[in-house]
């Protein structure tokens, strides 16, 4: 998993940025750094690497911004933040503006590189397979959507997600299920799971029947 992966870390505090990169090489991955949000969008553009580890807090453009920016400029290497505030809210826009996943300083290393492989194996490109539900066809292998034979566009983890509701087309899945199915997590803010179904219908439903019903109290279930 570490072998030929580069991930670029971006953090204005020197001694967090050394002590991760010195960690992540231990580890085998390549490093980049950089101390500010311009540099970061700097590094991401010439480096081109496979995550970034990007401190929310920055001295120029906070991390939210840099994260904006890359996705605004069709750059979807995953991003995992790093964060002194561990707030609902802090969480939510981090992750709707394109994140991966988040970890709360003070973090252990062990931890962080934990994380680290988790988001890289779960951003991975699928094996393959073409899912179909009523006109709805999603490609892993492509990494392609069509609704009645109309592309959309979706980001990363609209795809992941609209994935794993096709593999398991019929069935009512939790937000908990969601949350570590989709994201990795065994805990999290269920806001994130709404907020992401909420993206999905408004760029499915236009096209046809909505697919994704909830049932109140207990999760949601795509099906004709």
């Amino acid at each position: 998993m570490s072998e030929n992966r580069r991930v670029l870390v971006v953090d204005d505090e020197a001694n967090i940025r050394d002590l991760i990169e010195v960690a992540l090489r231990f580890h085998g991955f390549a490093t980049v750094t950089a101390a500010s949000g311009e540099r970061a969008l700097r590094a991401a553009a010439d480096e081109r690497p496979d995550l970034v580890l990007l401190d929310v807090m920055l001295p120029d453009l906070d991390g939210f911004e840099v994260c904006r920016r890359l996705r605004a400029g069709g750059d979807q290497v995953p991003v995992i933040f790093l964060t002194a505030r561990d707030t609902p809210s802090d969480t939510v826009t981090g992750l709707t503006l394109g994140g991966d996943d988040y970890v709360t300083k003070p973090f252990s290393i062990e931890a962080l590189i934990a994380r680290v492989r988790a988001v890289l194996r779960r951003t991975a490109p699928p094996a393959g397979g073409v899912l179909r539900v009523a006109d709805l066809e999603l490609d892993e292998g492509q990494w392609t959507v069509r609704r009645g034979g109309v592309e959309v566009e979706l980001s990363p983890t609209e795809f992941r997600l609209l994935a794993h509701l096709m593999r398991n087309a019929g069935m009512v899945l939790s937000r908990a299920q969601l949350l570590e199915s989709v994201w990795g997590w065994d805990h999290g803010n269920p806001q994130v799971v709404e907020t992401y179904i909420s993206y999905l219908r408004r760029k499915l439903d236009p096209l046809g029947t909505p697919l994704i019903h909830t049932q109140r109290g207990v999760g949601y279930a795509l099906r004709p």
